[in-house]
């Protein structure tokens, strides 16, 4: 195998390194699988080290599936007797195999979210405190951040300051009571619990350390506290530790990854080589010049200038809108002018956003411009149950003989009505030949129907007709607040759904819809309401299970930054460039978050293969209102020399900087 004539200089140097630790500084596109793959290959066929003693170890199973696949076609029927998984499954191994020298069979049961979420809501059901009102998801990330703590033996439980420290203490102490008793253990104890087992038998620890004599850890700065001290107990004292990662693309801390462990692998390992990937096989030299000069600003970070043999390229469009709306409609304007002029398929454009709830305009406009899309990392706008909801109302209200529409937010927000009482009801409107809206109104004279189901009955169609009656009075925008507002709904998200933050997103998306609501007043000025539903439907597809499944290469995708990490597109819009939405606005509470915001914002610069547009809006509305906006300051920190500097719709993106083609050298792999 002619490793030299296969890998750059750099790549060969890390491929072929002999014994000892050695991190590997992998620039975005710099070809870290690649290594990695070839490294394994190099140990196996030219270093003799048998398969078996090899463990590769990365983050999900689809990465490991994808590395033993690559080495399959490099070492044959060998890659069978490789050890690749997730740390999750390593622990998993570890502890089945001796879980029981700390009391645990080796037929425990795994807890996932769902059921600790059961168990802690038990626990604060159960406890003397339960007047107050709890968040079970807060609980269990606090457990779950405690837990990683007491890897370095924390005996302490943080105190945070509020009605949660009353409780911890007691729902911690139960909750792994119960595991223990139910013979569970959840995701945090698969790597928690073999910590232990390692530490305290040192018989089993050289047991591994036998068994493994080369350790690959892939996207090594993700890793969190507990990860780490697995590593470093599994790779001994005379480590053959290969760690592969880029701390710039170090974008998970909100799950408790620690940028610190890349940063710092030279200072825990002090005889490690380092090796630099700094050739780019992905992108222009204009994009990693300006994804370097947001990058740079970065204190803590090991340095990195990425380069390539690719030509330079046209410099990055970034264009000012005036709203989400006129931003949206432009990224859909310049999709399309450039998908005609270089035939690309619509699969090599992609549009990159901070925030799930920016993709409401987005989504709107491609629709309307008939371009097909896909959305990664959440649902589609539209397709969510609380805005089909929401829409509903607004289609009952318009017309109460909408009996669809009407089933389906009858007795949401819960009002008491059974399901029986609607089946019933229903049944005897289609009898009649009359809406359903009709039979609810005459239910008061059947003596079948609770008296609980009669309120809620009553309850609806006077919500219903008085907000029919403000059709002609109030504003689309103000109707949709009203809907919001007097249906109850906000109130039963946060009623009902225990983890905060998924409560906050969804009452987001909701009031999202006011915002969309203010936009289609704006920009027609006369339209009511039945005009605003029509514009929601317009580019609607039939479909059978409610959502249309492309082929690769057939949609748009539109991804938030944290979704797009691993991908790459001819074509990137990075939308929203603005403070407080990218930075988000909770990073400027504490400005070590403006790091993580950063990386984040140079990973969807870095996804760019030909092409890079950026945008951000002179005002945005946000929640029903609207609000002036300022640039981001990761936009200014670009160099003016990169830039392309335009307004929405600008003839400059024709003139200044002409359209890409399909004979851009950049393209040519």
């Amino acid at each position: 195998m002619g490793f030299k004539n296969l890998l750059n200089p750099q790549q060969y140097e890390a491929v072929t390194h002999g014994d000892g630790p050695l991190l590997v500084l992998a620039g975005a596109g710099s070809g870290k699988t690649r290594v990695i793959a070839y490294r394994i290959a190099y140990l196996i066929k030219k270093r003799k080290i048998a398969p078996s003693q090899i463990l590769g170890v990365t983050f999900t199973n689809k990465a490991a599936n994808e590395m033993r696949e690559r080495i399959a076609k490099l070492v044959g029927k060998q890659a069978a007797e490789l050890t690749l998984g997730t740390f999750h499954s390593l622990g998993l191994k570890i502890l089945r195999e001796h879980g029981k020298h700390i009391g645990y069979r080796s037929n425990f049961t795994i807890y996932n979210e769902g059921d600790q979420l059961s168990l802690v809501r038990t626990l604060i059901r159960e406890h003397p405190q339960k007047r107050e009102k709890f968040d079970a998801g807060l609980l269990l990330s606090r457990i779950s951040s405690f837990k990683n703590k007491s890897v370095d033996g924390a005996s302490r439980f943080s105190e945070f300051g509020d009605k949660y420290d009353l409780v911890f203490s007691d729902v911690f102490q139960g909750y792994q009571q119960q595991l223990r008793a139910c013979q569970a253990v959840d995701f945090d104890d698969l790597i928690l619990l073999p910590i232990r087992i390692l530490t305290d038998h040192a018989d089993i620890r050289r047991e591994y350390l036998e068994r493994f004599q080369h350790l690959l850890v892939d996207e090594y700065q993700d890793t969190n506290h507990g990860q780490y001290c697995l590593i470093r107990l599994l790779a001994g004292k005379k480590p053959n530790l290969c760690v592969v990662g880029d701390d710039d693309q170090s974008i998970y801390a909100w799950r408790g990854a620690e940028v610190r462990n890349i940063l710092q692998f030279s200072k825990d390992f002090p005889n490690a080589k380092a090796i630099k990937l700094e050739q780019n096989y992905r992108s222009t030299q204009v994009i990693l010049d300006a994804a370097y000069h947001v990058i740079k600003n970065n204190s803590k970070r090991q340095e990195k200038r990425l380069w390539t043999d690719r030509g330079r390229g046209r410099n990055i469009d970034a264009f000012i809108a005036r709203d989400e709306n006129d931003e949206a409609k432009t990224i859909a304007w310049r999709i399309q002018a450039i998908q005609e002029n270089t035939k690309a398929p619509w699969g090599d454009f992609a549009v990159l956003y901070r925030s799930n709830v920016q993709s409401r305009a987005i989504e709107s406009a491609l629709r309307i411009a008939k371009i097909p899309y896909e959305v990664v990392g959440g649902y589609e706008f539209f397709e969510r149950k609380e805005i089909k909801d929401i829409v509903a109302y607004l289609r009952v209200i318009n017309n109460p003989r909408d009996d669809l529409s009407l089933l389906r937010i009858v007795n949401v927000p819960r009002r008491g009505i059974g399901g029986n009482t609607i089946v019933k009801l229903t049944d005897a409107a289609h009898e009649k030949g009359s809406p359903v809206i009709q039979a609810l109104r005459q239910a008061k004279n059947d003596d079948e129907v609770s008296r609980p189901a009669m309120s809620g009955i009553q309850s609806f169609v006077r919500l219903i007709d008085e907000l029919h009656q403000e059709i002609p009075h109030q504003p689309v925008p103000d109707l949709v607040r009203m809907v919001i507002e007097r249906s109850g709904y906000r109130e039963e998200l946060e009623r009902t759904i225990d983890d905060a933050a998924i409560s906050a997103i969804k009452v987001e998306m909701v009031e999202e819809i006011a915002s969309a609501a203010a936009a289609f007043a704006e920009s027609q000025p006369k339209g009511n309401l039945m005009d605003f539903i029509d514009t929601i439907s317009l580019g609607d597809e039939p479909n059978q299970n409610g959502k249309n499944k492309r082929r690769k290469g057939e949609a748009v995708l539109l991804a938030t930054l944290h979704s797009s990490k691993g991908l790459e597109f001819p074509y990137v819009f990075l939308c929203g460039l603005e403070e407080k939405i990218l930075p988000h606005a909770r990073s400027l509470k504490d400005n070590t978050d403006v790091d993580e915001e950063r990386r984040l914002c140079y990973v969807g610069m870095t996804r760019a293969r030909r092409h890079l547009t950026l945008s951000f809006t002179q005002e945005r509305v946000q929640f029903g209102r609207r609000a002036k906006r300022i640039p981001s300051r990761f936009l200014k920190e670009i160099s003016p020399d990169l830039l392309c500097k335009q307004f929405s719709h600008s003839p400059f993106f024709f003139h200044r900087q002409k359209l890409p083609d399909a004979s851009d050298s950049a393209e040519q792999e």
